[in-house]
């Protein structure tokens, strides 16, 4: 298992528990006899459904992803030297925007096909748009998904 997976499953546990205690406070403010503080204890008990909503989705979402990225690897399709890293690792943003026009056009040449979708998803993510690459690998999982 890598670091970042690590740092992702250690926040996700610290999130779990400062829900849990979240829940065990609106449970407490609910038991109280003032109809104030009971509402203030059901408006709590949100916190925690939502939260674990969240945290469940983005666990599934991160699950798949890695899933769909090792296949893509395991069949030689991984982009590579179109997206060199820096020594430190992270992408090279220059590099990355050059190539990003290659990985879009491929996208929208084979609009059903997950492979291409989760390389324009890798490509935005190295030219540091985020919201979009999430948007792209989101589209993979659903079409290998729907394909699967």
């Amino acid at each position: 298992m890598n670091r970042p997976m690590l740092a992702a499953l250690l926040m996700a546990l610290l999130l779990a528990i400062y829900l849990a205690f979240t829940a065990n406070y609106a449970w407490i403010l609910i038991r109280d006899a003032s109809v104030l503080v009971n509402a203030m204890g059901y408006a709590l008990a949100v916190l925690p459904v939502v939260g674990a909503w969240g945290l469940g989705a983005e666990l599934v979402f991160a699950t798949r992803s890695a899933k769909l990225t090792r296949e893509l690897e395991a069949k030689g399709e991984l982009p590579g030297d179109e997206l060199p890293s820096l020594a430190s690792g992270r992408p090279d943003r220059e590099a990355a925007e050059i190539a990003f026009p290659q990985f879009k056009h491929d996208a929208e040449k084979n609009p059903e096909s997950w492979e291409s979708w989760l390389r324009l998803g890798l490509a935005y993510d190295a030219c540091g748009d985020r919201r979009r690459a999430r948007w792209a690998v989101r589209r993979a999982i659903a079409l290998e998904r729907t394909k699967g």
